[in-house]
């Protein structure tokens, strides 16, 4: 009796530690996704900001040689 009740003890202990570690794995692969859409944000942003600036100088130029 003693046996069988620890096995039935070490069964429910490895299932927990399984769990975890699905929840873990879970969990980093969540955060991976996040990490890499937030990579993706960050580009446009910085693509966005580098048209608007080019767009700024052109308009500049384009004034400067207007007034000449």
């Amino acid at each position: 009796m003693k046996a069988i009740s620890a096995v039935i003890l070490a069964a429910a202990l490895a299932a927990c530690g399984v769990e975890t570690a699905g929840t873990a794995a879970t969990s980093a692969a969540i955060k991976k996704q996040e990490l890499d859409q937030g990579k993706k944000t960050l580009e446009q942003a910085q693509r966005k900001i580098n048209e608007s600036m080019q767009l700024q100088q052109q308009r500049a130029a384009e004034d400067e040689n207007q007034t000449k």
